[in-house]
């Protein structure tokens, strides 16, 4: 049948072919520029936690990457969904049989009416091509194709949750480091308040009431430092599973203040939330879920089918290739769907389901980028500045405190005014920590944001 018999049968095919499911529009509106003014101005990096210049950072990090059981699992999909587009590649190609058999009888000679005893030894080789007239097959490996993609950055993204997970748990735990130390500085100072207290009240120059106040304090500051131990425990062994290690410590860096926020260029172009893994693997599955249907609908229209076969057969084993009967047939079918058309449509309009669902997911994904970028950008922008005014304020506070201090000592002031600026010192200092730690985590945040980070 020629190509364009075809063709002409295929139209009248699909006007009675009309499916229930409608191609959804895109309906999605790409910002120029971001709330918020400042952000990266530069290209992205891959290894952007490098750029906080931690070694054990990195340590953690690229073991996170290479012994993490959710990054082993997304690796391991992708070459689950490498095997399947192999699959479908080799869908393509034509298929050929080769079979062989004997046979030995005992039947009755209709020529002389006596039996007889003969053996038949056959060789045979068939061929089967189905003919991509429409794009069904070319159209299945592109879906297969498109969601290789897909996994390939699904595991791409799982590398940048592990990462920035890995970076977040290690500053928080930097962080509570540096709250222990801020306690255990307090702890040393309102020890020697207490002993100041209980000699000024054993010579008779203070009451009893400052005495206990200062007793008080101190068991405040105590009672922290065992709930902050277990919270690094907790911390460590966290992270430890994470980068794929049984519980044990973390080694890490000595100082808090080693660990500086990053500073951000002015300007942020869109264009680097291409690169964001979520992002790529949506746009891979919509592109997948374009190519089924595509495939699917090429199913409701005729397909044509070409076979070749050959054989040989012989009474004589030894004479099967030396003087064998050989038998061929080549044919070629047009085969069109009728009964089971209502499945076929069906099948269609699942496909366009699954597209439109994959557009949906496409443009949600994209929206809270967006979204998540100008939070991150945000929360780096308000914690700068409260991070500013609490350093203000803890400068203040520890001059307040000297001052209240000396007056204690020297008998000009109460007890009160020094207890007074203790309490408010050791909760800036541990404000200041926690800001701090806030804004580190709202700049790994917005790297992640940004599926990575950049290059200033």
């Amino acid at each position: 049948m020629s190509r364009l018999l075809l063709t002409t049968l295929a139209a009248l095919w699909l006007s009675g072919c009309a499916t229930e499911v409608d191609k959804a529009p895109t309906s999605l509106p790409i910002p120029e520029s971001w709330r918020q003014q400042v952000g990266p101005g530069a290209v992205p990096e891959a290894q952007w936690w490098r750029a906080f210049g931690d070694d054990n950072l990195n340590r953690l990090v690229s073991q996170a990457l290479q012994h993490n059981s959710d990054i082993l699992t997304a690796r391991a999909r992708v070459d689950q969904y490498r095997a399947q587009l192999r699959a479908a590649q080799g869908d393509d190609y034509p298929s050929l049989t080769a079979g062989a058999g004997a046979t030995h009888q005992r039947a009755i000679s209709a020529a002389t009416g006596l039996p007889y005893e003969n053996a038949v030894f056959q060789a045979s080789l068939q061929a089967n091509y189905e003919v991509d007239l429409w794009g069904s097959r070319s159209n299945s490996i592109s879906a297969a194709e498109a969601s290789l993609e897909a996994q390939r950055a699904a595991a791409s993204a799982a590398e940048l949750t592990v990462a920035s997970s890995v970076a977040s748990g290690y500053l928080s735990l930097c962080a509570l480091d540096e709250q222990l130390r801020v306690t255990e500085d307090t702890l040393t100072s309102r020890a020697n308040s207490l002993r100041l207290a209980q000699r000024q009240f054993e010579t008779g120059y203070s009451s009893r009431l400052e005495w206990m106040q200062a007793s008080s304090e101190y068991q405040t500051a105590k009672a922290q430092v065992p709930q902050l131990q277990h919270q690094i425990t907790q911390q460590e062994n966290a992270l430890s599973v994470l980068v794929g290690m049984n519980p044990r410590e973390i080694a890490r860096a000595d100082h808090f203040n080693q660990v500086m926020p990053q500073t951000l260029p002015n300007l942020l172009p869109s264009q680097l939330l291409n690169r964001r893994p979520d992002i790529v693997q949506a746009q891979r599955q919509l592109l997948a879920s374009d190519a089924s249907l595509a495939s699917a609908q090429a199913q409701l229209l005729p397909t044509l089918n070409l076979t070749a076969s050959g054989g040989l057969e012989s009474y004589h084993l030894h004479e099967l290739l030396a003087n064998p009967f050989r038998l061929w047939s080549i044919g070629g079918s047009v085969l069109a769907p009728i009964l089971n058309r209502e499945a076929l449509t069906a099948q269609v309009d699942v496909a366009m389901a699954t597209r439109n669902q994959a557009l949906y997911g496409y443009e949600k994904v994209v929206r809270n980028a967006f979204a998540e970028v100008d939070t991150a950008l945000d929360a780096i922008r308000r914690n700068q500045e409260q991070l500013t005014e609490l350093e203000k304020q803890q400068n203040y506070v520890s001059e307040a405190l000297r001052i209240a201090r000396n007056r204690y000592q020297n008998g000009y002031a109460s007890y009160l005014d020094e207890l007074d600026a203790q309490r408010t010192l050791f909760n800036t200092q541990l404000s200041v920590v926690s800001v701090k730690n806030t804004l580190l985590l709202a700049q790994i945040e917005l790297y992640r944001a940004l599926g990575g980070g950049w290059k200033g």
